[in-house]
């Protein structure tokens, strides 16, 4: 390889496209990102009329867990959200959004009528 050709570059930082599909696996992000790419990625899943969706974010310390779980208790859109017991495990959260009618039925971060309340564990 020649010192300083394009396929040497650094890859550069920026905007990262991936498949929103209702998975995210966060393994390949850095803690200080998790935050945003959360956040992003749980709006372009309301865009595509996805509402069911599963953030994989690792066993180890629970520095991501918890930064999920963050982002999840502060969005108004979020219908409940539990550990992944059969997929997973602890190392992934499944998210229940709300369809868009109900989004805008928000009182006081809960959802009348709701089941689940947010960080209750699913069954």
């Amino acid at each position: 390889m020649s010192q300083g050709s394009e396929s040497d570059a650094e890859p550069a930082r920026g905007v990262v496209e991936f498949p929103v599909d209702g998975i995210l696996d966060l393994h390949t992000f850095r803690p200080q990102d998790a935050h945003d790419v959360v956040r992003d990625y749980l709006d372009s899943c309301r865009k595509k009329g996805i509402l069911d969706v599963r953030i994989i974010h690792g066993k180890g310390k629970g520095v991501l867990r918890r930064i999920v779980h963050s982002v999840l208790n502060n969005r108004d859109d979020v219908d409940s959200f539990c550990l992944a017991s059969d997929s997973g495990g602890w190392g992934a959260t499944l998210v229940g959004l709300c369809p868009s009618s109900r989004a805008n039925d928000v009182n006081g971060g809960a959802l009348s009528g709701t089941s689940l309340p947010k960080g209750e564990r699913c069954s």
